[in-house]
């Protein structure tokens, strides 16, 4: 997607998170993996392409340089989450498509529609002496495949024109909010299997020219309905947005959803003005906990969600933005939050009467809050 002024100034990122199993112990590890490109039309400022550009290295900051390489981000969340950093320059980098999708190569970095391999490793030492990589020591390494299996299209805003047009500063595109992900993990030479129906994973893509503030992400496929009792086995629910901009004007506060129900998809989209879609959201952070409280409404249905993650399971996850500013300080990204989804179905004259659908507890959720601050 980096064509046009986003080559210039411009991020797109392939992200992907799951649970694995421990080989020894059988605890369960959620892990994410992401492959993040920025601002390729800049690959030779001060290093002819040879050396990423890092934005937040004083010397670079003083000469004006803006970022520009591929950043392998990867780590857990749970007890000592953990995200890392790998940098890799321009020149060492080759991403192609074809009809079965993208592929982006990088070294050992691998990632297309059905694999992800790579690997990170930062001793305590580096990161100690290096603060513009943004990240923790630690190491981790993978091979995963992957099949995606729900879709969340998030409608025109997304569509070629507006693609086309540069129209939003940030775009999204769930093309797996429902995946199956198998294979093998180390992380700090712990080994972690990786089994499909255990997986509960997630895979979407973002690109544009900066990120929303606020930003909201909620997202499970582990689903029991609190009706019958059983596993929602075709089941997905995907919420994410803040505050978007289109043509340069930010919007009001607005979140775009699916709650793909057993094979039927309910959709809160605000972009589809003819569905009436209306939203409501609060996040709140407690001294432990941060909390998500989302009600939508169209003129066929309401789904209201309830989710709460454990501050000291989250990380909080850093970016820096394709000019080079840091402005996402305290962004929240978990994925081990939990909560309670209740969808209904109106019913009667002008859909005043609700009708219960569901009410689902969700679990392993991906989950991010963050409002832009200044560095602490």
């Amino acid at each position: 997607m980096l064509d046009g002024r986003f080559a210039r100034k411009g991020y797109d990122w392939w992200w992907h998170n799951f649970t694995a199993v421990n080989e020894v112990t059988g605890q369960e590890r959620a892990f994410f993996i992401e492959y993040f490109t920025c601002n390729p039309a800049l690959a030779g400022a001060g290093s002819g392409g040879a050396e990423p550009v890092l934005g937040q290295l004083p010397a670079n900051r003083e000469k004006g340089l803006r970022p520009s390489y591929l950043m392998v981000k990867c780590g857990w969340w749970g007890e000592n989450a953990i995200q890392l950093h790998r940098f890799i320059p321009w020149k060492e980098v080759v991403i192609s498509s074809d009809k079965e999708g993208y592929h982006l190569a990088a070294d050992d970095c691998l990632a297309g529609e059905k694999v992800l391999k790579g690997s990170v490793n930062i001793s305590k030492g580096d990161c100690d002496n290096h603060p513009e990589w943004m990240c923790d020591s630690g190491s981790m390494s993978w091979d995963i495949q992957l099949s995606k299996k729900v879709a969340f299209n998030v409608g025109y805003g997304a569509g070629s024109l507006f693609r086309k047009l540069k129209a939003f500063e940030m775009y999204w595109h769930a093309e797996g909010m429902k995946s199956l992900y198998s294979g093998t993990i180390t992380c700090n030479g712990e080994k972690y299997k990786v089994i499909p129906e255990k997986s509960f994973g997630y895979a979407d893509k973002n690109w544009g020219a900066d990120f929303t503030s606020p930003w909201v992400w909620l997202s499970s496929c582990d689903l029991v309905s609190r009706v019958s009792g059983k596993r929602l086995e075709d089941s997905v629910f995907d919420i994410g947005g803040g505050r978007p901009k289109a043509f340069g004007i930010a919007l009001n506060r607005k979140l775009l959803s699916d709650f793909w129900y057993e094979g039927k998809s309910y959709e809160f989209n605000f972009s589809k003005f003819w569905t009436c879609c209306r939203t409501k959201f609060d996040c709140q952070e407690t001294d432990d906990k941060i909390i998500w409280y989302v009600r939508q409404e169209t003129t066929k249905a309401v789904m209201e969600t309830s989710v709460e993650c454990n501050k000291a399971e989250m990380l909080l996850v850093n970016y820096e933005a394709p000019d080079g500013a840091k402005r996402h300080n305290r962004l929240w990204n978990g994925g081990t939050g939990s909560g309670l989804v209740k969808l209904y179905r109106k019913k009667g004259l002008f859909g005043k009467k609700l009708e219960l659908i569901d009410e689902v507890d969700a679990g392993h959720m991906g989950c991010e809050w963050g409002e832009y601050c200044p560095a602490q």
